[in-house]
């Protein structure tokens, strides 16, 4: 999978044509907790806003679970106050968040993400040509309105 640098809507990685649809934000530790807080929070909150929608979305943070409950962060924030503003935004956003353990691991989760994510619309493409095609040599009634729905398909 190549890279190409342009902005996107949402996030910092994405799929190309896919932009409206899948958006993966990575973070580094510092950055996540830098986010919780102050005026940051805003800004990021409005981020995890236009991702809630997308059909693929998560932060992948480059550091462990363990490395924010023992405050391994350069940040005053309390470990617990960080955990349950970032398991809040989990439910309010319904974004998961996925402890890749550090930067080489959230490179890893990043690729994965977006290669299954592409496999499973190839898949999706796949069944909807084979229906289209089956719908084109099966007989159906002029006066039935699901042909001429599939007829526009």
């Amino acid at each position: 999978m190549g890279i190409e640098r342009v902005t996107l809507p949402a996030g910092d990685y994405s799929l190309p044509g896919f932009e409206d649809r899948v958006s993966i934000e990575r973070k580094e530790l510092n950055d996540l907790i830098a986010c919780l807080m102050n005026g940051h929070r805003a800004r990021f909150e409005r981020e995890l806003t236009k991702l809630r929608f997308y059909e693929l979305r998560a932060i992948v943070v480059e550091a462990a679970l363990e490395d924010v409950s023992k405050g391994r962060y350069r940040s005053e924030m309390k470990p617990h106050a960080a955990l349950q503003s970032i398991f809040a935004f989990q439910v309010r956003y319904g974004i998961p968040f996925i402890w890749a353990g550090n930067r080489a691991g959230a490179e890893y989760a990043t690729y994965s993400l977006l290669e299954k994510y592409l496999g499973e619309i190839k898949k999706r493409f796949k069944t909807a040509t084979e229906a289209q095609a089956a719908c084109g040599r099966t007989s159906i009634s002029d006066g039935d309105e699901n042909a001429e729905i599939l007829d526009r398909v």
